[in-house]
Formats: C-alpha cells, sequence, structure tokens
C-alpha cells in the first residue's frame, strides 16, 4: 500500500519545481528554454527570486546565464556533497571542500580512490547531466564557479570566506597538483587563409550560404566578437558610415563601404560603455547583402534558418555560431575538433600581429582590456619570426 505522507511530499516538490520552472519564463530570453525544468529542479525559490532581481538590475544576459547555470551547478553539488542545501553564507570549510573535489592529483587518486570528488558524487551529477569532464576540473571553471558564488553571496547582503588566506592557498596548491595544462578555447586560430576555405564551403546562393558568409566576415573583420556578441547582433546596432578609401594615404584609391557597430555592453565592457567598431569594404557587402536578401530591416541580425530555407524571427544562439563554423570547418576538410568560434577572436590578432599592426591600433577594434591578453598573440607572431628560434636550422 502506498504512503499517502510520501505521495503528498513528491506532488509537492514537483509542484514547486512546476511553480519555479513558470518564474524561470520570465528570463527566457536569458536562460536557455532546454534547461528550464533542469534549473527548476535544482534551484530554490530564493535562488530563483536572486536571478529575477538580477535580471531587474540591469546584469548582462551572458553574466546572468553563466550565474544561473553555476548556481544550479553549486546546489546539485552541495546537496549530493552534503546531504543538504547551499548554505548562504557558505562556511569557509565548504569552499575549500569544493576545491577538494574538483581539483585534485591524478596520480594520487590512482594510489587513493577516496582522493578528489567521492565516486557517488560524481556519479550523482553525471547523473543530472551537469558533469562531463574526466579527471580534475579546468582551474578557469573552479575559479569561475568560485566567482559566481562570490557575487551572488555578495547580491544576498552576505559576506562569504572566499578572500580567506586559507582557500586562495588551497586554490594555488590544488592546481599545482592537478598538473591539467590550460586549455585554448580553440586550438587553432582562424587566420586570413583559414577563413578563405571556410568562405569557400560557404560560396553558394542559398541563404544560409549568405548567411554564415556574412557571419564569418563580420565576426572576424570587426576585431574577432565572441560568438555571445555575435548572436545578440541587432539591425538597430548597424549605423552606416561615410564610404573610406582603400588605403587612407591615396586619394585616388578606390572608396570602400563603411559601417559602425554598436555594441553595447560586452564581456569586457559596462553599461555607460558606448563601444563600437568599424566594418569596411567586404563584410559590409556580405553583411547588407545577407539582410537584404532575407528581408531582415529589424531585430537580430543573424537567425535561424528551417530546412526549407525559411528565415526565423529568433536569433542565432551563441552555441549555434560555435557550431556554424565547425561545420563549415568539415566542409571545408578541416579538422572541426581543432577550431572554434574563439579561433575567429584569436585569428584576428594573429593575423593583426603577422601583418605588423601595433597591438593598440587592433585592439581598439578587438576591444580587448588586458594589454597582457593581447599581446601574448602579439610576442607569439615575433618570436616565429625572430631569430632566437634559428640558431640551428
Amino acid at each position: 500500500m502506498a504512503n499517502p505522507d510520501k505521495s503528498a511530499k513528491v506532488t509537492s516538490v514537483r509542484d514547486d519545481q512546476l511553480r519555479r520552472a513558470e518564474e524561470l519564463d520570465a528570463l527566457d530570453a536569458i536562460l536557455p528554454f532546454d534547461r528550464r525544468d533542469q534549473l527548476a529542479a535544482l534551484l530554490t525559490d530564493d535562488d530563483v527570486a536572486t536571478l529575477k532581481h538580477l535580471a531587474g538590475e540591469g546584469m548582462g544576459e551572458n553574466t546572468l546565464r553563466a550565474l544561473a547555470s553555476d548556481l544550479g551547478y553549486l546546489e546539485a553539488w552541495c546537496r549530493l556533497a552534503t546531504w543538504s542545501p547551499l548554505p548562504w553564507p557558505a562556511p569557509e570549510a565548504l569552499l575549500l571542500k569544493f576545491v577538494a573535489h574538483h581539483l585534485w592529483d591524478p596520480v594520487k587518486r590512482t594510489e587513493d580512490p577516496g582522493h578528489g570528488m567521492p565516486a557517488d558524487v560524481e556519479a550523482g551529477l553525471r547523473l543530472e547531466g551537469l558533469l562531463k569532464a574526466n579527471g580534475p576540473h579546468a582551474p578557469g571553471t573552479v575559479r569561475r564557479r568560485l566567482t559566481s558564488w562570490s557575487i551572488l553571496t555578495r547580491w544576498r547582503g552576505l559576506t562569504g570566506a572566499f578572500g580567506a588566506p586559507s582557500l586562495k592557498s588551497a586554490l594555488r596548491l590544488a592546481v599545482k597538483a592537478s598538473s591539467r595544462p590550460r586549455q585554448r578555447k580553440s586550438k587553432k586560430a582562424v587566420t586570413v587563409d583559414v577563413l578563405a576555405k571556410l568562405l569557400a564551403a560557404c560560396a553558394g546562393e542559398r541563404l544560409v550560404d549568405q548567411r554564415d558568409r556574412a557571419l564569418l566576415l563580420t565576426a572576424f573583420a570587426s576585431g574577432g566578437r565572441r560568438r555571445s556578441e555575435v548572436a545578440a547582433l541587432r539591425v538597430e546596432d548597424l549605423i552606416d558610415e561615410e564610404p573610406v578609401r582603400a588605403d587612407p594615404n591615396d586619394k585616388n584609391s578606390p572608396p570602400l563601404p563603411c559601417l559602425s557597430i554598436r555594441l553595447g555592453r560586452t564581456k569586457t565592457t559596462t553599461s555607460d560603455d558606448d563601444e563600437h567598431v568599424i566594418l569596411i569594404g567586404r563584410p559590409v557587402v556580405a553583411l547588407k547583402r545577407w539582410l537584404e536578401e532575407a528581408k531582415i530591416t529589424d531585430g537580430p541580425v543573424f537567425r535561424r534558418i528551417d530546412q526549407w530555407g525559411n528565415v526565423d524571427r529568433r536569433a542565432l544562439t551563441p552555441q549555434s555560431v560555435n557550431l556554424i563554423l565547425k561545420n563549415r570547418c568539415q566542409q571545408a576538410g578541416l579538422d572541426p575538433a581543432l577550431f572554434s568560434a574563439h579561433g575567429l577572436r584569436s585569428g584576428y590578432l594573429t593575423e593583426a600581429a603577422n601583418r605588423g599592426i601595433p597591438l593598440p591600433e587592433a585592439m581598439k577594434q578587438s576591444l580587448h582590456k588586458s594589454v597582457t591578453q593581447a599581446a601574448g598573440y602579439y610576442n607569439n607572431a615575433e618570436r616565429k619570426q625572430g631569430r632566437a628560434a634559428r640558431l640551428i636550422i
């Protein structure tokens, strides 16, 4: 005979999840719909209220999306690791446990199965589709989730132990012990020679070919825009400018069409910034042709196209931008595993370095805020061109 108390409890939990899912519908422009039900099961009422509050405060969509994803993971991990909901604020011991579960020494794990994340916690996270990596996590992922945890703690008006010396020490030692090399977002850069092969793969006259040509050219020439920025681009962000000369120093050089692209808030800007980049020549022609052929006069620039060639009103997702590049890589005879959408960003700076364009000038187009990060591409190009590596050839 069924236990009526247990049945009532299960029904209550399902009702709570459905209510949270409906509340998350208010964030449907930010949170992927296919993750709504999963997040509703993982998050608490207070979590949902916090996310809605952050959205109302104007937090960037990408930041809010990352916070929601990290919060869902943290809630699930804490429940599996401690059999309790995520506490606010989190005690220092819990933060140290999180580091120990995610950054560990693979060699020691072979000797001591209890080292690192416990098997039952790992199994639970995999069952919920939240854990896919084998081995210790990437240090960057662990730091990002700790940062998200800290941000959410502050937004709740609380103070956490995220600046504790013990946590900083544990992170430093754990990163060293994990021996995990830093992974590039794109193993290879999409430089001009690679871009030419991708464009050749979409040289047809179908709408999907015109869209992908415009997307690739725009993303690269505008400074290597992030996939989220490409997906978020709207017609209203495009501003026609006066034509410019192909060679600014030659008044007889042919004029080229010019657009400015208003980016608004990006990963490295604030809501007060009015950042924009310039698009000149071939990318402008490709972009305008796509908009004309697709009959797009407002709203998202890059949109989904169904199997019958119909253009949707909805914008591409950032994930779709990545898939488009990988699909064109495969068609061009390139290994899709070696390239990602971020390769357009690294490729732009690599190409600029190879052509001798000054770093500050390239950064005005790429909108990199960190000179150190942007200079990495330049330093690599200079080393390849220099004499120091050519003592014996």
